[in-house]
C-alpha cells in the first residue's frame, strides 16, 4: 500500500514547501491569487522562479526564495527541489496559448511532479483548490494541536 500523501502544517518539523510559477500572461492572476490566500501563504515555505518571485515578494511583503528564471533553468531547479523531497506542492499558472522556448523544462516539471507524487495546479480552478486544500490543513492542525494541549 502506498505511503498516505500529506503536506506538513503546524506539528510537522518543517513548514510545507509550496512552489509559485508563472508565466508572464499570468502573473496577474498569480497575484490577485496570492493576495486572497496571503494568510496561508504566510505560514508555508514559498519558493519561486525569478520574476515571479520579485513580484509576489514585493506584493504580498513575505520571505520568498528566489531561484533562477523559467528560461535560465528556474523551472529545473525547482523540479530538483520536488526529487529530494523539498516541495511539498506546486502552483504553475501557465499559458498554454503562449510559445516558451523552455518547454521541456516545463514538461519536465510537470512529470517530476507526477512521478514524486506532488500536487501541481496549472491553471486558476486547480491552484484555488489546492490553496484552498493547505487553508484547511492548516487550521485542522491548528485544532489538533490545541486539542492535544
Amino acid at each position: 500500500m502506498p505511503e498516505p500523501i500529506g503536506i506538513p502544517t503546524d506539528g510537522a518539523a518543517r513548514a510545507a514547501v509550496v512552489a509559485l510559477v508563472a508565466h508572464d500572461g499570468k502573473k496577474d492572476d498569480l497575484l490577485r491569487l496570492a493576495r486572497r490566500y496571503r494568510s496561508t501563504l504566510e505560514r508555508l515555505e514559498l519558493i519561486a522562479t525569478s520574476h515571479t518571485g520579485s513580484l509576489l515578494a514585493e506584493e504580498l511583503d513575505l520571505p520568498i526564495q528566489i531561484m533562477r528564471s523559467g528560461p535560465q533553468g528556474g523551472d529545473v531547479q525547482i523540479g530538483a527541489r520536488i526529487v529530494t523531497g523539498d516541495v511539498d506542492a506546486v502552483v504553475f499558472l501557465r499559458d498554454p496559448l503562449t510559445a516558451h522556448p523552455h518547454e521541456p523544462d516545463i514538461q519536465a516539471l510537470l512529470k517530476i511532479c507526477d512521478v514524486h507524487v506532488v500536487p501541481v495546479a496549472t491553471n486558476l480552478a486547480s491552484a484555488e483548490i489546492l490553496l484552498r486544500s493547505l487553508t484547511q490543513a492548516i487550521w485542522w492542525g491548528r485544532e489538533a494541536a490545541s486539542a492535544h494541549a
